[in-house]
């Protein structure tokens, strides 16, 4: 592992991220950065703290679980930001700050029984599939706007915002509109719900300058990081 090549891909995305928020007139300040960590060994953590890079992304529970279990109590705000199954839920919970993908409102309420401590519980995005792609998970814009009440019942659990993926081999500018549909949904559904849906985490290495510049304030970023890292 060259740190060396680590810390300049980090440096880089960092400065791309705060250029693409001044365009968009927001402060870089209120992007998050998750850095995405799946399938590369434990060992990738330590120099990524040492960095000030602590909020960090697994895509997989089973290793989200090998990597915290390894580390014990660390300075590193986990992200869980692939799909989750109801029956790794329970051992998820505790480990993460945030849980990206709550794809239905079953899982979503089953997330919220879980919870015994809304103050300590971790925050959540609830994902739209804005690229109407069959294959993927999440809801559909009309379906999370009818669940509106039903997702507003959910008291244990904090519902920060929203997330989206845009299509495959979409390119920056083509993955534009989901980025749009996306916001324009966080803003419907506020209304219906009450809930302020703060955040949105939307964009990943190909295109998180043009998600920023529609609003993300989180950003999910791997091969960008660790592109020559790894010999």
């Amino acid at each position: 592992m060259d740190t060396d090549v680590l810390r300049r891909n980090l440096d880089s995305v960092r400065h791309r991220i705060a250029e693409a928020a001044q365009r968009s007139g927001r402060s870089p300040d209120e992007v998050t950065l998750v850095v995405v960590t799946k399938r590369l060994p434990v060992e990738v953590v330590p120099p990524l703290v040492a960095l000030g890079a602590l909020d960090l992304g697994e895509n997989y529970p089973q290793e989200l679980w090998e990597k915290v279990n390894h580390l014990g109590n660390s300075s590193v705000r986990w992200h869980l930001i692939g799909h989750l199954q109801s029956n790794k839920a329970k051992k998820t919970v505790p480990m993460v700050r945030m849980i990206h993908a709550v794809d239905s409102l079953r899982l979503l309420q089953g997330l919220d029984a879980l919870v015994a401590d809304p103050e300590n519980g971790p925050a959540v995005c609830l994902q739209v599939n804005t690229s109407n792609e069959p294959a993927k998970h999440g809801w559909s814009v009309d379906e999370i706007l009818a669940d509106a009440d039903a997702i507003a019942g959910c008291r244990n659990l904090r519902v920060a915002g929203l997330m989206t993926m845009a299509a495959l081999d979409t390119t920056s500018e083509t993955a534009r509109p989901s980025f749009i549909l996306l916001r324009d949904v966080r803003e419907k559904l506020k209304e219906r719900t009450g809930l302020r849906l703060e955040q949105l985490s939307m964009g990943m290495s190909n295109d998180f300058e043009t998600a920023i510049e529609e609003g993300a304030t989180i950003v999910r970023v791997g091969s960008a990081i660790f592109e020559g890292v790894f010999s």
